[in-house]
């Protein structure tokens, strides 16, 4: 970890801290029982905990972070997977989803094998999971059933795989400090998650897709991906683009964030649950968390890779 990644995780810190602080404020002049509080007090020590754990990942540079992003994938698929619709004959594909695909994929980026990571889910296992599903002879919901097992891995492995990939990128003058990218896309994608819900609850009035996320406002959304598009402006410094690029790639983030949180949302609502799960208290489960994250990053680590690598 260099000094400015450092020094990016003391600024955090600090205002975690803060953050902490006011809530407890909150808390005390509440002066009893309050759902919201106790709800952003809880979102606020489990920030803690995420940005600890990212922290000693980064600590350890390039296999720590990989080890990291491939338990988020498994995490992730795991909880993708028990929300939709499998029987006995997808248990073939299920095994070689969990325990081929996955940790072949993030071999791929260790060994920087790009030709073969760019297209290994989306061309070669895209074509084998319906197999695999067909050698169980059960043919009643096939093409759903093999469908959620393909889009299970596409957006938990493939996708969420392009963080970590971001270390792989030869940028000239930027040697060393491609750690910094990742942390570019995760502030930038979790602060407009953040900032869309404080307008929202602030200004919103007007829904935007009140069937999918009734929580979500044009208010919101505007307010949210204007700050959020701001501030990775500002953080043009831990980046290779200049103030004006580092504006648009947040912006790009920020929109990408926002659809991928609407198909998420869609997908829940079409299994009638809230949240994904509970592995992460007051945030729900870790796609809850990484839902921006699976349309955002591979976006963002092509254009970065066609555009400055």
């Amino acid at each position: 970890m260099d000094r400015q990644t450092l020094e990016l995780f003391i600024g955090v810190g600090i205002f975690l801290a803060f953050a902490s602080l006011v809530g407890q404020v909150l808390k005390w002049r509440s002066k009893g029982p309050n759902a919201v509080i106790d709800n952003l007090n809880a979102r606020i020590n489990a920030w803690w905990v995420m940005v600890a754990v990212l922290g000693v990942a980064f600590f350890f540079g390039k296999p720590g972070v990989l080890v990291l992003f491939y338990l988020m994938s498994f995490f992730a698929l795991r909880e993708f997977i028990t929300l939709t619709q499998t029987r006995g004959s997808d248990y073939p594909a299920l095994v070689a989803a969990f325990y081929g695909v996955l940790p072949f994929q993030y071999f791929l980026v260790y060994i920087e094998w790009y030709g073969l990571f760019s297209i290994f889910i989306p061309v070669f296992v895209f074509l084998l999971m319906p197999f695999l599903s067909a050698l169980g002879g059960d043919t009643t919901r096939f093409l759903e059933r093999t469908a959620k097992v393909q889009w299970g891995l596409m957006i938990c492995v493939f996708s969420i795989s392009h963080v970590p990939a971001l270390l792989t990128l030869d940028i000239p003058g930027y040697a060393g400090r491609n750690l910094l990218l990742i942390a570019f896309l995760v502030l930038v994608v979790q602060s407009s998650d953040v900032l869309q819900y404080v307008w929202g609850k602030l200004f919103g009035k007007r829904k935007i897709a009140p069937n999918l996320s009734p929580s979500k406002t044009l208010e919101g959304f505007v307010g949210g991906v204007a700050s959020a598009t701001a501030l990775g402006g500002l953080l043009f410094w831990m980046t290779p683009f200049t103030p004006l690029q580092a504006t648009g790639m947040a912006f790009v983030i920020c929109i990408l964030g926002f659809i991928g949180g609407l198909v998420m949302s869609a997908i829940k609502r079409d299994r009638g649950v809230k949240d994904w799960g509970h592995m992460i208290e007051g945030h729900g489960g870790m796609l809850d968390r990484l839902d921006s994250v699976c349309f955002a990053a591979p976006v963002f680590f092509h254009l970065v890779r066609y555009g400055w690598a």
